[in-house]
This record gives C-alpha cells, sequence and structure tokens, in this order.
C-alpha cells in the first residue's frame, strides 16, 4: 500500500501524507460484524478523568475479529480487503465454505479471492493459521497466542512480523519486532505472513485537526506550567526540569522509568530481552 502526498496548497497539507487507501474494497462493513462502540472520553464510572487527553473524535463501529482461527481444515475464500478505524492494519472479510462469515487481520499482499485455511495441515503461505509445532522454523508470523485457545495477542499492529527462531520441547523460541526473543508454548497458533500496511509508519499527520479526529486531546508541556500546577512549572523564561529527571504531574519517574515488576512471573519466559541483555 502507498502513500499519497498532496500540493502545499495549506499549511496543513504541506508535508501531510495519508494512506492510499485505493487497492482496499469499495464496500460497506460487514453488518452482521460490527458492534457498537461507546466513548468514554478518559473517565472513569465516577465521571472522573483517570486517562489524560482523550475525547471527541469521529464515530466509530467496533469490527468483530476472528482472532482465534477456530474454524480448523475449513477453507475461507476472501471476499474484501478493509480498513478498520480500531486498528492500523487492514482486516480481511472471508466466507467459509459452510457460509459463515469473519473479520480476519488481513497478512500483506493478500487479495480478494485467496484462499485461507486454518489447522495443522495447512500450507506455508501468507493468511494460513497453524498450531506454531507446524510451523518451519524460521517462517516469519503474526497474530501470536499467548496461550493456548486465548487467541492472537502479539504482533497485530500494522508492518509487523516475528519470527520463529527455534523449537525445543514444549515451548518454541519467538523474535519479536521489539527485538525480544521469547519462549512461546508450541501448542499456540500463529498466522503465516507480515501485518498489512506497512506503509503505515511512514504516515505524517501533517496537522493538528487530524490527531483530533483519532479522539486525541491536546497535550500540554509541564514546563509552560506554573508552579503550582506541575513540577516542571515556573521560572522566568525556558527554565530547565530543575530536577534530577523529568516526572509526571504528580512527582513519578517519567520517560524511561521502568515500571516493570523486578520478579515478574513471566520473566522465566524472556530469552533475550529487547535491549540486548
Amino acid at each position: 500500500m502507498a502513500i499519497k502526498t498532496y500540493n502545499p496548497t495549506t499549511p496543513g497539507r504541506r508535508g501531510m501524507t495519508v494512506t492510499d487507501y485505493t487497492e482496499l474494497s469499495k464496500v460497506k462493513p460487514e453488518k452482521s460484524l460490527l458492534a457498537p462502540k461507546k466513548k468514554h472520553a478518559g473517565r472513569n464510572s465516577y465521571g472522573r478523568i483517570t486517562v489524560r487527553h482523550q475525547g471527541g473524535g469521529n464515530r466509530q463501529k467496533y469490527r468483530i475479529i476472528d482472532f482465534k482461527r477456530a474454524k480448523q481444515d475449513m477453507p475461507a475464500t476472501v471476499q474484501s480487503i478493509e480498513y478498520d478505524p480500531n486498528r492500523s492494519s487492514f482486516i480481511a472479510l472471508v466466507k467459509y465454505e459452510d457460509g459463515e462469515k469473519a473479520y480476519i487481520i488481513a497478512p500483506n499482499k493478500l487479495k480478494v479471492g485467496d484462499v485461507i485455511v486454518n489447522g495443522a495441515a495447512a500450507d506455508i503461505k501468507p493468511g494460513n493459521t497453524l498450531p506454531i509445532s507446524s510451523i518451519p522454523v524460521g517462517t516469519f508470523i503474526y497474530n501470536i497466542e499467548l496461550h493456548p485457545g486465548r487467541g492472537g495477542q502479539l504482533v497485530r499492529s500494522a508492518g509487523t512480523m516475528a519470527q520463529l527462531m527455534a523449537k525445543e520441547g514444549e515451548y518454541a523460541q519467538v523474535r519479536l519486532p521489539s527485538g525480544e526473543v521469547r519462549l512461546i508454548s508450541i501448542r499456540c497458533i500463529a498466522s503465516i505472513g507480515q501485518a498489512s500496511n506497512i506503509d503505515h509508519e511512514n504516515v505524517n499527520i501533517g496537522k493538528a485537526g487530524r490527531t483530533r479526529h483519532r479522539g486525541i486531546r491536546p497535550t500540554v508541556r509541564g514546563s509552560v506550567m506554573n508552579p503550582n500546577d506541575h513540577p516542571h512549572g515556573g521560572g522566568e523564561g525556558k527554565s530547565p526540569i530543575g530536577r534530577p529527571g523529568p516526572v509526571t504531574p504528580w512527582g513519578k519517574p517519567a520517560l524511561g522509568y521502568k515500571t516493570r515488576k523486578k520478579n515478574h512471573r513471566t520473566d522465566k519466559f524472556i530469552v533475550k530481552r529487547r535491549n540486548g541483555k
């Protein structure tokens, strides 16, 4: 999928780029696979803001995605490749031989009319989903389960893919997009290929309004606030932070401060961390 540019007719258009959606199917989403999506604007059940900078945005409906791919050994034909407002990758509407329809995360280069299969006997081709025990070492995969039967949880964003590095006993070593190598049960499923919309990372937002359309409200820097509003505030002119490191409005360390537990229960599954240690 290519990137579309514009002539600089306005300051907002200068440098702004969008994903070229001309290759997507020009169809309406499948009504039976839509669900309402309520907005909360970052507020909890008491109406208090617990997540800042959220609110507004275009209305959206949730597309029900089949992350489990539980229909085994039944071919499904790709009916359309569609945009999903809830994720960065594209989705594909597939129709199984028994007439059931489902949305899946589309892999790169999947076309309308292609046939996909779920199950241990499926071919190693983009879109097919197999248990990790049936996938050859070195294969690129996405939509990976962490627990058997729970559905794909890892590597679902646009353009991402992991690599199956080794298999030993009940576990396989998978190198994730971050560089982390992790042990995952060979009974977990994974889809073959790379998640679609690989040019997503090259899109330039270009103007503030596009961020508001996505439901993100403005973020004010702490350094331009008063001392009673933020620990970075106050001072004459542009002042330094005045602390050993940056902090949140509530005085907690920010920007690079590690919050992961020292003895996390899943540490034993991490073979190599993303920082190379």
